[in-house]
């Protein structure tokens, strides 16, 4: 039955969502890579599954986010917030776990927002760790050489049981992150050793993308050199392409990657058997909107009307009612005096 739902969810969120200016067909592909190379499973039910499998009461998930630099968009994207918001929802209530955001300095207002209009309050770690009172929140060192060091430390400190990166730009194969338009963005920070080091330790991970150049796209790093436009040369003088080599344990590609984001949730809410874990229609226009109004404008058009990637803030708002009728209608009990599309006799 997982699969089953699987499918569905992940048929949902893949669902292509680009303008005529750009190439077509892109998520398709891509997707099916990743499926494949996942073991052929759908892959938000792999996801849900693993972090119900690694996550208890109490424990520590790491979610990361952070795209878009100035001056086209200085304090980041409507697109990675409003997903990290919406899967920490769900670990919070679901898995009664602990939400740590990860993100850049120059990203945290608007994952703030974002968080807290979800009803998810960010609190010092210590109160979120010890007395459940919401979500946590660290923000990376500016200075690159510093990176290596806090990453362990806060692996250290925090002992998540999860990483889950959402719209989060990685390093190539030259440590140089960019974004999927081969441009390399002044004033970013590499946090790909976050991930090399959770994975040294054993800590599940998951990455969420949508283009190539974001966590987790290391796992089909191969493949997307080839199919993305900036995959081996990019718009700089420098060497290598456009892709993350920074891959994850499971890696999901969505349409758009808040969507993946909640993919999952809707993954989770059937696996525990809660519709509620997804977010309402209503409540995604009120956390996407937060995130706009803190400064993480929709970045095709740099701008903060309601959009998230090209798409109405209103088509997020459909993903969000349709995954949560899936859910609800394959946890709802059968009615057992249907059977073999017969109507009950009276």
């Amino acid at each position: 039955m997982p699969d089953i739902i699987g499918e569905y969810i992940d048929r949902l969120i893949t669902v292509e969502m680009r303008n005529r200016g750009m190439n077509h067909n892109i998520i398709a592909p891509i997707y099916a890579e990743a499926r494949r190379e996942g073991g052929g499973r759908p892959i938000t039910a792999r996801a849900a599954e693993a972090l119900v499998d690694k996550v208890g009461e109490g424990d520590v998930v790491f979610i990361v986010t952070g795209a878009g630099y100035g001056p086209e968009a200085p304090w980041g994207e409507s697109d990675g917030p409003p997903g990290a918001a919406a899967l920490a929802r769900a670990i919070y209530w679901g898995l009664k776990a602990v939400p740590v955001f990860v993100t850049e300095v120059c990203h945290a207002n608007p994952m703030i927002a974002s968080s807290e209009a979800a009803h998810l309050m960010i609190r010092d770690f210590e109160l979120a760790k010890h007395r459940r009172m919401g979500a946590a929140l660290v923000t990376a060192p500016e200075n690159q050489d510093e990176i290596e060091d806090w990453a362990s430390e806060i692996l250290t400190r925090m002992d998540p049981k999860a990483i889950i990166s959402i719209e989060r730009l990685g390093p190539n194969e030259n440590g140089v992150v960019h974004y999927s338009t081969g441009v390399a963005p002044k004033g970013c920070v590499n946090i790909g050793p976050l991930f090399d080091e959770a994975a040294k330790r054993g800590v599940l991970s998951i990455g969420v993308g949508d283009n190539g150049n974001e966590i987790g796209f290391g796992r089909i790093h191969a493949f997307m050199q080839d199919f993305h436009p900036y995959g081996r040369e990019t718009q700089t003088d420098q060497p290598g392409g456009a892709i993350t080599v920074t891959p994850t344990d499971i890696f999901l590609p969505a349409s758009i990657s808040n969507w993946g984001a909640y993919g999952i949730a809707a993954m989770l809410a059937f696996l525990l058997k809660d519709k509620e874990l997804v977010q309402t229609p209503e409540l995604e226009k009120r956390i996407v909107t937060a995130c706009l109004d803190a400064g993480g404008w929709e970045m095709r058009y740099c701008t903060n009307r309601f959009i998230v990637d090209g798409a109405e803030g209103e088509s997020g708002m459909a993903i969000v009612q349709l995954l949560r009728d899936m859910v609800r209608v394959n946890i709802a009990e059968p009615d057992r005096g249907l059977s073999h599309g017969k109507m009950k006799s009276k």
